[in-house]
Formats: structure tokens, sequence, C-alpha cells
């Protein structure tokens, strides 16, 4: 389904599922399909009785991608969700996570105020969180040089699965712009059961251990797998549903 976020703006949303409402925000670059349907992540966790609500952040998959600067203001994406929250009416029991960009983004719904019953950070370390404004960086530069990274490059998988996922990669720039960091005194707030969960291999946002120390009612998880592998892997959902089913 697509619905009309905040400003006018079109968001496509994929279900699947049915019972509590799991809202997982994927990735930058990717998309619904991509992070949580394609290796079996979303099958997994509606079998298990969820009702899985996967948007297409703004700028992805089937969303639409303003290219003007106005078409991406602060906190662009947190609205996006908040937008959808209130669109399919989910309650208090709501339950929210993501991978990596979409952990970020649940970070910042949590720092605006949204206090789910859960929630599930994927792919994500604490300098990922507290240094956002950095990480970002590292991919303004790769859409600037875009055509000229090379294999063996740091940035030449990361590159090749944009041009794979994203036809334009420049409304984008908006977005990595206005990253926000939150601080471990905002993070010391979030007093409810959250699961950061993060492949053995994947130190792209730092320290996941770290991210889930600084969380009131952190729990850490390893899978197989680096930043961009790890999310293929069957043990994200089997350390997601051992988690839900814990609560």
């Amino acid at each position: 389904m697509h619905f009309v976020s905040f400003d006018g703006a079109k968001i496509a949303c994929t279900e699947m599922g049915s019972g509590e409402p799991l809202l997982l925000i994927h990735g930058l670059f990717s998309n619904a399909h991509t992070n949580w349907v394609k290796y079996g992540t979303a099958e997994k966790l509606a079998a298990a009785g969820w009702r899985v609500i996967m948007p297409d952040l703004r700028g992805h998959g089937g969303s639409d991608a303003p290219p003007e600067e106005s078409g991406w203001p602060d906190e662009v994406l947190a609205m996006d969700a908040e937008a959808l929250i209130a669109h399919l009416g989910l309650g208090n029991d709501l339950i929210i996570g993501g991978y990596s960009l979409g952990a970020r983004t649940t970070v910042r719904l949590l720092a605006r105020g949204l206090r789910p019953r859960a929630a599930i950070l994927a792919g994500m370390g604490l300098e990922g969180i507290i240094g956002a404004a950095g990480r970002s960086d590292w991919f303004i530069r790769l859409i600037d040089g875009l055509d000229g990274w090379k294999p063996g490059d740091p940035q030449f998988m990361a590159a090749a699965f944009l041009k794979a996922n994203i036809p334009d990669p420049k409304p984008l720039l908006h977005l990595l712009r206005q990253q926000k960091n939150t601080d471990t005194a905002t993070l010391a707030e979030f007093n409810f059961p959250t699961l950061v969960v993060c492949g053995v291999d994947d130190d792209d946002n730092g320290s996941a251990p770290a991210l889930a120390d600084a969380l009131p009612q952190g729990q850490y998880a390893e899978i197989p797998g680096n930043h961009m592998a790890s999310v293929t892997k069957p043990e994200l959902a089997d350390a997601m549903l051992r988690f839900l089913a814990g609560l």
C-alpha cells in the first residue's frame, strides 16, 4: 500500500501476517523487500504470529524521493514513521525496530517521545548513534565519488548496493546532511526492553555491546556476518524471535 505522509509525500508500505504489530524500518540504500522479505526474516516473524509492517523509507523503494531540499526537513524519516503509526492507528503495544539507518531512525523516534512496548536495534553500535553525523559524512563522500570506486576500496560494495537499488541517489544527500546524534543521557531514558543484534564481524557503526550497555534494559545478541551479510542470515530472525518470546 501507499499512504500520504505529513507533507503529502507518498510512502510505500508492505505488510505480512497478523497479530501484534511489529514495525520494522530498513537500512540506507535498501528497501522493505530487500531488507526484510527477500531473505525470509519477515516470513519467519509473520509465521510466529506477528503483524510485520515494513515501510520503504522516503527516497527508497516505492516511496517518493523529493528532489528539492524542502522535501527533506530535519527528522523527516521519524516524521514519516509517526505519520504511518497514526495512519494505521497503532497503539501502545507497538514494537518497533530497524536495521542500520532504520535502527538510528528508531532511536530518533524514541528521542522524540515514542514509547513502544519494546524496540529492536539491528546492525547498529553506540558510535553510530552518538556520532551519526560522522557516519553520514562517509556516505556523502561515497555518493559524491560514486563512479570512481574500484574493487578493494572500502566504499566499493556499498556503492554497488546503492546502484542496484537507488536510481538517483542525489536526493539522499539532503537526508544524510541532517542526521542527528543522540547522546547517552537520552538513551538512558529508554526504559523498556531493547534488543541490540549485530553481526560478529560488523563494526561499521561502532560497538553493539556498548550500545546495549547504554540502554537501561538493553540485551545484546550476536549473529554471523558483517554489515552487508548479517541482514541476509536466518539467525537475524531467530534472535528477534527469541527476544519477542521473552517479552
